[in-house]
């Protein structure tokens, strides 16, 4: 298609992220992904947008299950990698400290914040759907708070990382450890205000 192989070549005008740590080409990707799926894919003639999001809806909830499983193993991988970095890798040569420092840069620049990126935006789409969620009841409100917190668990990871680099770190393994049961508990709470719903 021409307009996305357009869109795949483009960069900002200063070729850099508009979000910290996220590459400019998952920009590329994520922009010529949703250009696709808003002007392409989709009927723009006498469509409500309404109309829009309840036929998509089935793709819409498949790509934010996605972004969303890539997400949480990342969030489930960084902070493991972090109790080794402290407990053997930091005892070690240099050069196994800098393939440390390489794998947690990578998962967060190439699989961690473009799975937060997505997961945001499927999951405000299928917000926007009608008829989808039910503003009178409690559950989407302990489900968004949940999101809040494992964005901000996101975000204290990649300080975490930026610690390590700078040779700042002053936590220990057992911290690490502890932290990383933060994103199983919000986990078990979203799927349980979605599923279950006792609220």
């Amino acid at each position: 298609m021409v307009s996305g192989q357009i869109l795949f070549t483009w960069n900002n005008p200063v070729d850099k992220p508009l979000i910290p740590n996220i590459p400019c080409t998952t920009y590329n990707i994520i922009f010529s992904f949703l250009f696709l799926y808003c002007f392409e894919v989709l009927p723009t003639e006498g469509t409500k947008m309404s109309d829009l999001l309840v036929n998509l809806y089935p793709w819409t909830k498949s790509l934010h299950v996605i972004s969303v499983i890539s997400w949480m193993a990342g969030l489930f991988y960084m902070p493991r990698l972090f109790v080794y970095h402290v407990e053997r890798v930091s005892a070690a040569g240099p050069e196994t400290v800098e393939i440390f420092q390489t794998m947690e840069r990578k998962l967060l620049r190439f699989i961690m914040n473009p799975a937060m990126v997505a997961t945001w935006i499927f999951g405000l789409a299928l917000v926007f759907t009608p008829g989808i969620v039910d503003w009178g009841a409690f559950w989407p409100y302990t489900k968004g708070a949940a999101i809040i917190a494992m964005t901000w668990f996101h975000h204290w990871c990649g300080y975490r990382r930026k610690d390590f680099l700078a040779g700042k770190n002053t936590r220990t393994g057992r911290d690490f450890r502890l932290m990383n049961e933060v994103p199983t508990v919000l986990m078990i709470v979203i799927v349980v205000s979605v599923i279950a719903r006792p609220f």
